[in-house]
């Protein structure tokens, strides 16, 4: 299973960590995600993974209805 949010598309990142010496050593940085259970329109409930910034907006949204956050 991949680590991307299913909405934003977000999804790790690699970049270096800098010391105070200045030495670089490589790092992946992996996006704030939560599984979650949704209803869409339909009435139909699916699990998607969902970065928090796209769990927020959705949340604004009156087409899709968070169900169940993660436990």
């Amino acid at each position: 299973m991949s680590r991307r949010c299913e909405i934003t598309g977000k999804g790790p990142r690699k970049g270096y960590r800098v010391s105070h010496s200045q030495r670089h050593t490589k790092h992946r940085w992996l996006p704030n995600l939560r599984t979650i259970t949704i209803t869409d329109e339909k009435g139909r409930r699916r699990k998607v993974k969902l970065s928090i910034r796209a769990l927020r907006t959705m949340s604004k949204s009156p087409k899709l209805r968070r169900v169940r956050g993660p436990q």
